[in-house]
């Protein structure tokens, strides 16, 4: 590899750790606020409440390398079951919320393919959480490019699957993907619909495509 493209690579990933950092301060700052009431509320994951989001995304970035690879082999590489596998059952609030603090740079888990899991994980699940409290927060374009452009190729959350023979074109920002009939919106409704959240985006989202959107 020449230097100067291992630099640019170097710099591109101290890009996103920064980024899936201040998306994890912002993780912890939404659930400080939050009521006793708001953090048994039922969220845009089926069947899960806040806690058992927040939960979720806590325990699996804190996880270490090792620790994934062995929980994924005894899951047989079901996502599902891996999720059922690590979820934690007695965290406080109060817990939780330190341990979105302090895990705060990327590690384990949260530092593959340079820092995009942990960014997309703080920013779907907050998400994930926001919209049915109605408390909605405008994700900042940095995340949202670097996001929507890791959901499209990562197998684990199948993006490309679910929009495969259609073309993405966001309406608030400049980025588009893919090929055939055109699915335009919103780029948080994009990205919420490439991670399986297309029912919550559905009202957002316009084009001959969007019957196809899986």
């Amino acid at each position: 590899m020449q230097p100067a493209r291992q630099s640019q690579e170097v710099a591109a990933i101290g890009s996103v750790r920064k980024l899936a950092r201040r998306e994890r301060m912002r993780f912890a700052e939404l659930l400080d606020g939050l009521t006793r009431t708001q953090w048994s509320q039922p969220t845009l994951c089926d069947g899960w409440s806040v806690l058992d989001v927040v939960a979720h995304t806590v325990v699996y970035l804190g996880q270490s390398l090792p620790s994934l690879t062995l929980n994924m082999i005894r899951a047989r590489g079901d996502v599902d079951r891996l999720n059922a596998r690590i979820q934690p059952t007695n965290l406080s609030p109060a817990a939780l919320v330190d341990m979105m603090i302090d895990g705060g740079a990327p590690t384990g888990a949260g530092a593959l393919y340079g820092g995009r899991v942990a960014l997309i994980e703080c920013l779907i699940h907050q998400q994930d959480i926001r919209r049915p409290l109605g408390l909605t927060s405008a994700v900042p374009e940095d995340a949202l490019r670097i996001s929507l452009d890791y959901a499209r190729v990562s197998p684990v959350i199948g993006g490309a699957r679910r929009t495969r023979g259609i073309r993405l074109a966001a309406s608030d920002i400049e980025w588009s993907a893919g090929r055939g009939p055109v699915v335009s919106g919103p780029a948080e409704a994009l990205l919420l619909a490439m991670t399986g959240r297309v029912e919550a985006v559905r009202a957002e989202l316009s084009g001959e495509g969007l019957s196809r959107l899986g």
